[in-house]
């Protein structure tokens, strides 16, 4: 059962490996998404204090109702933008917070099976220094036998 273990167990640690690489390239991938996201709520943003500030230096110069209406309308329209823009780095927070779960435990099942690994190659050569020191200690005692005189 030892030798199965062992066998498999190199093939475990490559999935992991795999596993986590496929995790931490999906993390890379979200982060990317919401740093896109979150430039395009900051324009947003900038944009809407950009035509407010328009509004307020038309309405010190004198503006027309209808005008005045198109204006209101249309921050009205990038506050949407904005909510909506919110709503989708929030999503992607959500999904940045569930990708760095999965590579944390990607992580953790890797390094328990290369910590496996190390015990079992830890384990295998202490059982070869006893044998080796059992054999050493065997030819000595014969040796021993050989040479002490017989009475």
């Amino acid at each position: 059962m030892a030798k199965a273990e062992s066998s498999s167990l190199p093939v475990l640690i490559d999935l992991a490996k795999d596993n986590a690489d496929k995790a931490g390239r999906m993390l890379q991938q979200l982060t990317a998404e919401r740093n896109n996201a979150e430039s395009q709520l900051s324009a947003l943003q900038t944009y809407r204090q950009d035509y407010a500030e328009r509004l307020q230096k038309a309405t010190e110069a004198g503006l027309s109702a209808s005008n005045y209406h198109n204006f209101r309308q249309f921050i009205a329209t990038l506050d949407e933008a904005i909510s909506q823009q919110n709503r989708i780095v929030a999503q992607i927070d959500s999904r940045l917070e569930d990708g760095r779960r999965s590579w944390y435990a990607e992580k953790r099942r890797l390094n328990s099976y290369e910590a496996l690994q190390t015990r079992q190659v830890q384990q295998r050569l202490a059982q070869e220094n006893r044998a080796e020191q059992l054999a050493a200690d065997e030819n000595s005692a014969a040796m021993y036998r050989r040479l002490r005189p017989a009475h």
